[in-house]
């Protein structure tokens, strides 16, 4: 578990590739500066741990690109001590973002192996989510709802309705929609029944799957 000044020399560099994408919330920016993403990765892929790309991280699925990480963190609006809903736990780079930003995370993972892997790795890591769990993240976790923001890190066909109805009003979720490419999407929650609807382009992501345990 080393973090030398090597690689923060490269999560500098890192940041600047970010910086020049279009990232400006300066919250995420410095998160993406302090996370060792290098050991959230198979160590053979270490050396491309601060090129902004994705990689296989196991179970048939990837770390996202930083950029896609920083561009949904941003989205979410994150303030200290907000409730965020996480589906899809993964690698736990995005999870370990969010808590280095200071927002409470739930995070949803439904596989297994994953689920095992990460729930290792945050303590040795000093990363302190809020509640892991293992399950359909199409459910979302009513029991711990209403949510400031939810974020999904897999390609939906469809807004799961759960998703919606745990959200606070005036909250965000963030959800790249569509089967192939996906269109990166936000909701605002205006009121009980009224969503606002934003999108932002393409996005490329692993399925999400519904009760596939």
């Amino acid at each position: 578990m080393k973090d030398t000044a090597k690689h923060q020399g490269l999560r500098n560099q890192l940041v600047s590739v970010l910086e020049q994408k279009g990232i400006t919330d300066k919250n995420v920016l410095e998160a993406i500066k302090k996370i060792p993403r290098h050991l959230f990765l198979d160590s053979s892929f270490e050396d491309y741990a601060y090129q902004d790309k994705a990689f296989p991280i196991g179970a048939g699925q990837t770390i996202s690109q930083p950029y896609t990480v920083a561009f949904q963190s941003q989205l979410l609006e994150v303030k200290k001590e907000h409730k965020i809903l996480e589906i899809g736990t993964g690698s736990g780079y995005q999870t370990a973002v969010l808590c280095t930003m200071g927002a409470k995370v739930f995070s949803v993972e439904r596989q297994n192996e994953l689920f095992k892997k990460t729930s290792g790795l945050f303590p040795k890591l000093g990363i302190r989510p809020k509640h892991l769990s293992f399950g359909d993240g199409y459910k979302g976790l009513p029991g711990y709802a209403p949510f400031d923001s939810i974020i999904v890190t897999a390609g939906a066909p469809f807004i799961p309705q759960p998703l919606m109805a745990q959200l606070k009003i005036g909250g965000r979720l963030v959800i790249p929609l569509g089967e192939e490419v996906q269109i990166m999407t936000l909701l605002i929650r205006k009121n009980e029944t009224q969503f606002e609807k934003h999108e932002f382009g393409e996005f490329r992501f692993v399925p999400l799957l519904e009760d596939k345990n």
